[in-house]
């Protein structure tokens, strides 16, 4: 795997990360908000809020990586590595 395969790979798994552990801390903060140590409203809105913009951020470099460097739509679908 050349440097550039490796560099852009870890880019997309970081966040492919990132965007798995905001849904994970979404499901958590709605589903069981009293598991958290934060138990006022405005301590979960904007956890909630916080949690949500990571998401998108996530979202954000997924979409921009397979944009700009369409082998790693490839690598997405298994066709090539």
């Amino acid at each position: 795997m050349s440097f550039r395969q490796s560099a852009l790979y870890s880019l997309a798994m970081k966040a492919q990360s990132d965007k798995a552990e905001a849904l994970a801390s979404l499901s958590i903060l709605l589903d069981h908000p009293a598991g958290i140590g934060d138990h006022s409203t405005g301590d979960l809105h904007n956890n909630l809020n916080e949690t949500l913009s990571k998401l998108a951020d996530a979202d954000d470099r997924l979409e921009t990586l397979t944009r700009y460097f369409p082998e790693l739509r490839k690598s997405e679908d298994g066709s090539s590595s």
